[in-house]
């Protein structure tokens, strides 16, 4: 299976942050974000990526690429941790790019990578969305695949106060944290929202998709939103909908971008003592 990783939003959330920067290659510690994504994907067996991009993103393909000048310098210095690390980096899986052109939304973003996928199903991550699991996200949602063998979204349960800011499935619960999908709702105002189950930035898809994406106006900042796709993909099959265990984080907001780095900052052995006592001084 192949996997597209939409990487191709302004991050207009974070701004002045990402104004030379995409949300994308913020760090994480150690690691820009859309490592982690990447890893996660081949981590479930996916080794065949497309990153869809867009202007100024460049940065994203150089952290991919071989870096021959830095791996001199590290091989010069006997630094040989690094170097085994920049040269891992390089080698995680064939990754491929593909612009896109416009900002035209979430839905226009992963149609561009139609000819890419051809007629197969395919995985999708979005690149500003980190999921930590003790079994990859996109992994739980191929065990659903095979079980259904049609498109599976992966949703989480949010306090009824943040619908606003997520795709909200309608559904029906056909086995534990397993539903069938009746409607989605985009970004509803709480008194609208359905249910508070939302999704959650990891998809597996069929190719009937694309299809419908052509058949899908313009709506919010005349954006081609995924939900409105979706809604009309589920007039030709049936879309089932995972509550997957793991914790997500949302890189574009600013919060959880601090709340991330240190979460996983106090879980490295090297950091979690000076963490601690940082942690401890400020509250004082």
């Amino acid at each position: 299976m192949k996997a597209v990783i939409p990487a191709a939003g302004l991050g207009t959330r974070l701004l002045p942050m990402t104004k030379n920067m995409p949300k994308e290659m913020l760090p994480v510690v150690d690691k820009p974000a859309i490592q982690y994504v990447v890893e996660e994907a081949i981590s479930s067996g996916i080794n065949d990526i497309v990153i869809i991009t867009g202007r100024g993103k460049e940065v994203i393909e150089n952290h991919f690429d071989i870096a021959y000048e830095l791996e001199r310098i590290l091989e010069e210095r006997n630094d040989l941790e690094k170097l085994k690390e920049i040269k891992r980096i390089a080698e995680l899986a064939d990754i491929y790019y593909i612009r896109q052109k416009k900002a035209l939304g979430l839905g226009h973003a992963i149609y561009v990578a139609r000819k890419y996928v051809g007629n197969e199903t395919f995985a999708v991550l979005l690149g500003d969305d980190i999921i930590f699991a003790k079994e990859p996200c996109i992994k739980q949602l191929l065990n659903i695949y095979k079980k259904f063998n049609t498109s599976i979204i992966a949703v989480q349960k949010v306090d009824k106060s943040l619908v606003s800011r997520y795709g909200i499935i309608d559904g029906e619960e056909i086995e534990k944290g397993i539903y069938k999908i009746k409607n989605l709702v985009e970004k509803p105002d709480i008194e609208e929202a359905p249910t508070n189950i939302a999704i959650m930035g990891r998809y597996i898809f069929t190719p009937t998709l694309f299809e419908c994406i052509e058949k899908t106006p313009p709506g919010k900042n005349n954006e081609i939103q995924l939900t409105d796709a979706l809604n009309i993909l589920l007039k030709k099959e049936d879309i089932y909908a995972y509550e997957f265990e793991g914790k997500r984080y949302d890189i574009g907001d600013k919060f959880d971008w601090l709340r991330i780095n240190i979460e996983i900052a106090l879980q490295r052995e090297e950091f979690r003592e000076k963490m601690l006592k940082l942690m401890n001084e400020l509250i004082r």
